[in-house]
Formats: C-alpha cells, structure tokens, sequence
C-alpha cells in the first residue's frame, strides 16, 4: 500500500468526522458555487459541476442547499460570492510537506489565517514551487468495497477502468481508490458508471511523487495536529501531504 493511499485512508476518516460535525457542508456548496460559475449551471455540459454536485450528496447535504448554490454560482440567483483558488506550500514536522488549497473570496485574510495556523502549530510556509515540485496532478476516484449488500473486487474495478485511464488501483480498507491523469478522472467516473459500480467522491488531486516515512508516533501525531489546524480554517479546501505513515502507527494515535 502507498503512502499516498495510507494518507488517503486518513484523509478519508476525518471527512467522515467533519461530516458529522458540519464541516463539510460549507466546502462542498462552495466547490458547487465555482464549478457553476466557471462551466455553467447545467451539471449534463459541466463534468466539474456534477461531480461537485454527487459529492454534496454522498455527503448528505439537503437538495435545497445544492439547489442554491447551482443558481448563485450560475448567476440566477442573487449573492455569489467571487471566489480565487490559491495553493499555500508548507513544511512540517519531520520534513514532510504540505500543500494547502484554498478557495477564498479575501485573500489577505486566508494568508493571515493559514500562516497563523502553520506557525503556531510546528510548521513553516515554503517557498513557491519548493513543495508543489513534489506533487503531480491526478485523477483520484474513490470506489466503496461494498454498496447496498453488493461486493466489488480489485479486479472489478481494474476491468471497469482500464481502458478509460486508470493508472493503479490502491486498497483503502473499506474502499479502493482508482488513480488517474487529472484529465481522464471523468472518463473513469463514468466507466465505473457504466459497469454499475458505485463511488464515493471523483475529484483531480495532488498526489505525491515522493513519500516522506513518520514512523514515530509523537512525530505523526504532530503531523496531523497540522493538518487539522489548517484543514478547519474556513477557506481551506484540501490539504495534501507526503506524509507515509505505517498503519500500526495510525493505530495508535487513533487510540
């Protein structure tokens, strides 16, 4: 399993805690916003927008919220908000590297917030293209092992996908994550749709190229108290890591 699937497993789990906290909802209706703004509110004619869309609702958020946020975005309704996505490089403990994506209608305060929260919690910001040189973008697909009493194998999803442009398939325990260029992504959503298989989330990632190990437990620990700090702030999106941390190590944190 690699490192980038490990942090993906990890990545997975505290989405689910979001989720129950609220969290999430606030970041998924503003993908929704932009993904409406820069393609158009027809989910059919914007591929972004409707994996937007499927996200929110895997993610329980109400109909009418999506509903809202498709019409502010698209401009037939009054109140979007104009939005930059800017990436913010980290270093944090141990070496490992972060990068921070945020989606902002202020940029001076999401600067001030993110510095704020990589310094006062063991990290340092970097230097622009010192940490993005170590990521490439990708198509990444998460697909459930199991889906309304039906079973889904590797091989299941390597013969739904191959041909579409899936690069590997990594085990996440409860679900497989399907790896592709960041061009193919709705082209392997859709095989996988066309196969009847069900996914969690089709989105384009930053993926590592080079994994940092933190065997240490204080130092992982450190790691993800990081993480956490920046991921709550408002106008964070996504952070990505090149953090490989072994499972018996994310055991006994989570203990």
């Amino acid at each position: 399993m690699s490192g980038h699937s490990k942090w993906a497993t990890t990545k997975h789990k505290k989405a689910a805690i979001d989720a129950k906290r609220g969290k999430l909802f606030a970041k998924l209706i503003k993908n929704i916003e932009v993904a409406a703004k820069m393609g158009g509110g027809d989910p059919a004619g914007n591929p972004t927008l409707f994996d937007a869309i499927q996200k929110a609702k895997k993610s329980s958020v109400p109909n009418d919220n999506i509903d809202r946020a498709v019409k502010r975005g698209s401009g037939a309704e009054a109140g979007g908000a104009e939005y930059s996505t800017i990436m913010y490089e980290v270093y944090g403990p141990q070496g490992v590297a972060l990068l921070v994506e945020c989606l902002t209608d202020n940029k001076n305060r999401a600067a001030m917030e993110v510095r704020t929260a990589v310094t006062r919690n063991g990290g340092t910001m970097a230097d622009p293209g010192s940490v993005s040189r170590l990521f490439n973008r990708k198509g990444v697909v998460v697909v459930p092992k199991s889906h309304e009493g039906k079973e889904v194998s590797e091989d299941d999803v390597l013969e739904a996908t191959l041909d579409a442009g899936a690069e590997e398939v990594n085990d996440l325990g409860e679900s497989f994550q399907v790896v592709s260029e960041a061009s193919d992504v709705v082209a392997v959503r859709t095989a996988l749709q066309a196969a009847g298989i069900e996914y969690d989330s089709a989105d384009v990632e930053f993926v590592a190229t080079m994994d940092i190990p933190v065997t240490d437990p204080a130092a992982a620990a450190k790691v993800f108290k990081l993480v956490d700090a920046v991921d709550d702030l408002d106008d964070v999106q996504n952070v990505f890591s090149n953090a490989d941390v072994p499972d018996d190590v994310l055991e006994s944190i989570d203990a």
